[in-house]
């Protein structure tokens, strides 16, 4: 993944450096949300961002339930656990990979609806930093489940907006997704046994 995120940070380097002067511009595709706020727990928040925090939890809980209760959810972590053992037990592979493309686009597709609202603007760069924080939260949940990644990405979030007030340290507001992933790992591996054998010759 960080070897993904590097070769993107190159091209948007090489794009900036090859771009002409004042060529690139914000593009804006405004819900119309962001001007209604409510304040919940002393703190004030839009509507653009309940409706993004309810999507989210509608989208693990749906995603949950499909994963567990239908055929095509129990295809699709087997899966992710072993493709060709899969594919011998006469699984459509093709037909599974497919329609998790799909549900991932129409998922995608929802999420950016609501973006601009939320970062403002769609420019190339927000949305490469933004892949970075996802990647935290995936990280977080340890790429199995699906319930850790939400309440990582809930984490994360939170984390960036506590620092932002701050001027000393806002400007490493960047990095609040990395160190709670590196917490997150530490403290979920911290129980494992590692078990060594030594074989006779």
């Amino acid at each position: 993944m960080m070897g993904t995120l590097g070769l993107a940070l190159i091209l948007l380097g090489l794009m900036a450096w090859r771009a002409p002067a004042g060529g690139a511009f914000a593009r804006f595709l405004p819900l119309g949300t962001t001007n209604t706020h409510y304040v919940i727990l002393q703190t004030t928040v839009n509507l653009t961002q309940i409706i993004a925090l309810c999507l989210a939890f509608a989208i693990t809980v749906g995603a949950t339930i499909f994963l567990r209760v239908t055929n095509l959810g129990t295809a699709m972590r087997a899966l992710a656990n072993d493709r060709e053992a899969t594919a011998l037990l006469g699984v459509p592979v093709r037909k599974v990979e497919a329609t998790a493309w799909f549900g991932s686009g129409l998922a995608c597709g929802a999420a950016g609806l609501i973006l601009p609202d939320l970062l403002t603007s769609l420019d190339y760069t927000a949305l490469t930093f933004l892949v970075i924080s996802s990647l935290a939260a995936a990280l977080i949940g340890r790429l199995r489940s699906l319930w850790a990644t939400f309440v990582g990405g809930l984490a994360v979030g939170l984390g960036q907006s506590i620092l932002s007030p701050y001027t000393s340290i806002s400007a490493y507001r960047s990095a609040a997704p990395f160190v709670l992933a590196i917490a997150a790992l530490l403290y979920l591996s911290r129980r494992r046994v590692v078990t060594l054998s030594r074989t006779a010759n």
